[in-house]
């Protein structure tokens, strides 16, 4: 069924909605690929929030105008598929796992940060973690240190109530280090002016 002229400012201006927000576009030719293998596909790219829609390379080509987007237009040919995310992996992951499990969608080009991405690049994009997973790893690479301060707290605690000998205990640097500071002369502070 063809668009008249409002239908297409319609589908270009919720196009460039989206497109207003994404950081990545990734371009995949979908022919042959089953219906319900694409239907799988955008339940699941709804899910992980990609906006994916089978559109007209000409209304794209419009949508994406004045956009980071506009240099992938010589690539809008064909029967495409295309697929915007906010997050900067997530498209290039949905479209990227789809294309794994079938051989006739062929992923053709993306864009990410202005960059044109070729299908390689838009492989590599798709291997780096997800937001979650980054913040997850930072946290714990945080939190090592301060759980390994605890660790050391708690054993020499439990050498104490042990009865340990209190020379196994100062061999902790940070007693030995306060015992150190405590021995230490203290210096007078020179006397005010008098006025």
């Amino acid at each position: 069924m063809s668009l008249n002229l409002d239908g297409k400012k319609e589908v270009v201006a919720d196009v460039a909605a989206k497109v207003a927000k994404a950081q990545t576009m990734v371009l995949a030719e979908y022919r042959g690929t089953t219906v319900a293998n694409l239907t799988k596909l955008r339940s699941d790219a709804r899910a992980k929030g990609v906006y994916m829609r089978v559109l007209k390379n000409t209304l794209a080509r419009r949508a994406v105008a004045g956009t980071s987007f506009e240099i992938a237009q010589s690539h809008m040919v064909g029967p495409l598929l295309y697929s915007f995310s906010e997050d900067a992996v997530a498209a290039a992951k949905v479209v990227s796992d789809f294309a794994k499990g079938n051989e006739k969608f062929v992923i053709t080009a993306g864009t990410y940060n202005g960059k044109m991405l070729d299908v390689a690049g838009v492989q590599t994009l798709a291997n780096i973690p997800s937001k979650e997973v980054l913040l997850s790893q930072l946290l714990g690479l945080m939190m090592s240190p301060v759980s390994g301060l605890a660790r050391v707290i708690a054993a020499v605690s439990a050498k104490k109530s042990e009865g340990a000998p209190v020379a196994e205990v100062a061999a902790v640097p940070v007693e030995a280090a306060a015992a150190e500071v405590a021995a230490a002369p203290v210096e007078a502070a020179p006397a005010a002016p008098a006025a």
